[in-house]
C-alpha cells in the first residue's frame, strides 16, 4: 500500500509551546493529525509530526514523507547512519540532539519503505500549508486549554 505523509512543526518561542500537523493520504482517503507540547523546540515538533503519522499506520507501507524541514530530511537521509555508527555522537563528538525522536523514526523506517522529500516552506505547497495551519492551531488550542 502506498501512503503519502505531509508534516510540519511550529513553535511559539523556541523553546516554547510547540505543535505539529500532519496529513496522511492513501488513494482518495485522507486523515489529519495534530498535537501540541508545553516546552519543546521547532525541530522536535518537525520530527514528532513524522513520527505520529508513521506510527499511526497499521501495517508496513511504501511511504513518501514530504516536509519543509531540512533537519528531518537530512537527518534521515544523510546523518543518521553516521550517528548510529558513532554511537549517537555528531560530527563534533557531542551527543545527538533529539536522539529519542530519531530512534523512533529509525524504528519506523525499518517497518516501512520510506522516502523523504523536502519542499520549501510557506511557498504555496497546498499540503505543507495545511500542515502548518494544523500545527499552529494545535498551539492555539493548547494555550486555550491551559489558560495561557
Amino acid at each position: 500500500m502506498k501512503v503519502e505523509i505531509f508534516c510540519d512543526g511550529a513553535c511559539s518561542g523556541n523553546p516554547g509551546i510547540g505543535g505539529f500537523g500532519t496529513v496522511l493520504r492513501c488513494g482518495a482517503k485522507e486523515k489529519e493529525l495534530s498535537g501540541a507540547e508545553q516546552l519543546t523546540t521547532n525541530n522536535r515538533m518537525e520530527l514528532t509530526g513524522a513520527i505520529v503519522a508513521l506510527e499511526s499506520l497499521k501495517r508496513p507501507c511504501e511511504v513518501t514523507v514530504t516536509t519543509d524541514s531540512q533537519y528531518l530530511v537530512k537527518g534521515m537521509t544523510e546523518w543518521i547512519r553516521g550517528w548510529v555508527k558513532k554511537e549517537w555522537k555528531n560530527s563534533r563528538r557531542e551527543p545527538v540532539l533529539n536522539r529519542d525522536l530519531w530512534e523512533r523514526l529509525l524504528a519506523q523506517d525499518k517497518i516501512h519503505r520510506v522516502s523523504w522529500t523536502w519542499v520549501r516552506g510557506h511557498d504555496g505547497h497546498l499540503e505543507n500549508e495545511r500542515c502548518d495551519l494544523l500545527a499552529r492551531s494545535a498551539i492555539e488550542d493548547y494555550k486555550k486549554r491551559m489558560g495561557i
